[in-house]
């Protein structure tokens, strides 16, 4: 039997390939593995975000779990409206998910309302690529998440009334947009005036019907 010859091209091809097949294994087998714990991870992440627009933070892991547990009563999903049903102090709210786009990619948050399907009660935002000291403030900064507490969703009417602008000329429903971060505040006023203003409308209808049985 000759020499194995190392230096062929044949032997590099299939050296190769060998160790492709076994790092994609080791990568396969560490992955699933591994998403158990990454699932519950994302799981935990997006409770403590809605706990987060309820104005409840600064709770571990296992804090917020069972918080999560006592607060939320019911998950519905309803023509396209996802919405949390929660408990808070005994005073009912509603939290619903927001999805949107920034400057750099995705953008998302959790927004509450009081019972009377208008007022907000909490703020949480998040993103995906913002710019850390501009558009990354939406997720950062509480205190500019905090502005939209006592905000109304709609006017009298039962128009959208709920905005991220430049000035603010009513401060009933308008909140200042991020210094130096107007396309990325320009996309939360968008998904809080489509998707909140989708949800509130569809609670508010699914009540008055309610009422009118």
């Amino acid at each position: 039997m000759g020499k194995l010859n190392t230096n062929s091209n044949a032997y590099i091809f299939i050296y190769s390939a060998i160790l492709v097949v076994v790092v994609a294994f080791l990568l396969a087998f560490v992955f699933q593995i591994l998403k158990p714990l990454q699932d519950a991870n994302v799981a935990l992440d997006v409770k403590k975000q809605i706990l987060y627009s309820l104005n409840i933070r600064g709770l571990d892991g296992q804090e917020a779990e069972q918080k999560y547990s006592e607060v939320v009563k019911t998950e519905v999903e309803k023509d396209g409206v996802k919405y949390y049903a929660c408990n808070v102090d005994g005073q009912t709210k509603y939290v619903f998910p927001l999805k949107g786009f920034g400057l750099w990619g995705g953008i998302s948050g959790f927004v509450s309302v009081n019972d009377d399907l208008n007022t907000i009660f909490g703020a949480y935002f998040n993103h995906e690529s913002e710019t850390a000291g501009l558009g990354a403030e939406i997720k950062d900064s509480q205190a500019w998440q905090e502005k939209f507490q006592g905000k109304k969703v709609l006017d009298e009417s039962g128009n959208a009334a709920i905005a991220v602008v430049k000035k603010v000329e009513n401060p009933a429903s308008e909140v200042d947009c991020v210094t130096g971060a107007t396309l990325t505040s320009n996309g939360v006023s968008d998904m809080l005036r489509e998707g909140l203003v989708k949800g509130v409308k569809l609670l508010q209808s699914s009540a008055s019907e309610t009422t009118e049985e």
